[in-house]
């Protein structure tokens, strides 16, 4: 097993003279196989970035474990160890914007990926330039530019750029496509399929859109107000969804009906 979560919990504090806990993350347990697309579907709140953040060690869990082929995530402590983790378990941030420091031009900012790769040998402009053109951005366009010179899906295209640049071997994909236009988003998928047959790279791709999961994933977890409420096989949780809310999303995506009834 490539990733395994087992009760993972975090509990935010909130206020500074009635403080009360807020419980973002409730128990949540699952496993991400080598090579598996798997989707964490649920609507904004729900916990499915915090628990995004947690497995990229980005937010230390207030209980649970966390384990990357068999290694205990929550024990690295070493900034050797953290680049490490960081070279084979990557993200994708939903707000491109933030994961870019403003006063970086596109060149560092790739660049900067290869203080994770040990090979010292590899030839960088090439690498960067072949990763820009697999995300659909002639390098010409973007290289030499800062951050606030492109739009909100060229960002997004380059941070995907910078995964692929990794080849890590699982990717946390936060609605990787949400600020793309629907002309791109199907390269980006693509890119990912690419990554997993050459690479064996794992996804969790994290999203609302219960019908785009069906049509992508392996698996699909569904979660709801901090906790997992049911997960399975596309089939399984669109056929025989169990918990009202996974009926309440299948609600939500007519035209996967039609095709599911034959139509």
């Amino acid at each position: 097993m490539l990733l395994q979560v087992k009760n993972l919990r975090k509990v935010f504090t909130v206020g500074l003279i009635k403080r009360r806990e807020i419980v973002a993350v409730n128990n949540v347990s699952f496993q991400v196989k080598p090579g598996e697309f798997l989707s964490l579907v649920g609507e904004s709140g729900s916990g499915k970035t915090t628990t995004a953040r947690m497995v990229l060690k980005l937010l230390q869990p207030t209980s649970g474990s966390i384990m990357f082929e068999g290694r205990d995530v929550l024990g690295l402590r070493r900034l050797e160890e953290l680049r490490g983790y960081w070279r084979q378990v990557h993200g994708i941030f939903q707000d491109p914007y933030a994961s870019f420091n403003p006063l970086h031009k596109i060149d560092r900012v790739l660049n900067q990926v290869f203080t994770l790769i040990e090979d010292s040998g590899v030839d960088r402009e090439s690498m960067i330039k072949e990763a820009l053109r697999e995300v659909g951005l002639p390098p010409g366009d973007v290289l030499g530019r800062y951050p606030h010179e492109l739009s909100g899906g060229q960002r997004q295209r380059i941070m995907v750029a910078r995964c692929y640049l990794l080849r890590p071997k699982l990717i946390l994909a936060d609605e990787p496509i949400s600020m793309i236009d629907a002309s791109t988003r199907a390269s980006i998928l693509q890119l990912f399929s690419k990554l997993r047959e050459e690479y064996k790279t794992s996804v969790m791709f994290i999203t609302h859109d219960l019908g785009l999961a069906f049509y992508v994933s392996d698996g699909i977890l569904i979660m709801c107000k901090g906790s997992l409420v049911e997960q399975g096989s596309p089939d399984e949780v669109m056929e025989h969804p169990q918990d009202p809310y996974t009926k309440k999303l299948r609600e939500d995506v007519p035209l996967l009906y039609k095709k599911w009834d034959g139509f």
